[in-house]
């Protein structure tokens, strides 16, 4: 089984697949309706200069992201990059 770690994690034109969404079920549903369901690709777009927010292409949308909430998504190791 492939290592998990944090969306947050992850480099700008890295990619990804989520595995699970972990959250508070408020934030869950507001998630998973941006399109951060398990088995979608994501590709880093680009991280602030402080980290905070970081801009993720989710299903062809841009989606900013605080690092609280990155954080509790977690993901396959990165694919490397785009």
């Amino acid at each position: 089984m492939a290592k998990l770690i944090k969306l947050s994690d992850l480099l700008p034109d890295e990619e990804c697949r989520i595995v699970a969404v972990d959250s508070k079920p408020e934030i869950r549903r507001r998630l998973l309706d941006m399109g951060l369901i398990p088995g979608t690709l994501v590709c880093c777009a680009f991280k602030s200069p402080w980290g905070d927010p970081s801009a993720y292409w989710v299903r062809g949308a841009l989606v900013a992201l605080r690092q609280e909430d990155a954080e509790k998504i977690l993901i396959t190791e990165s694919f490397g990059g785009v």
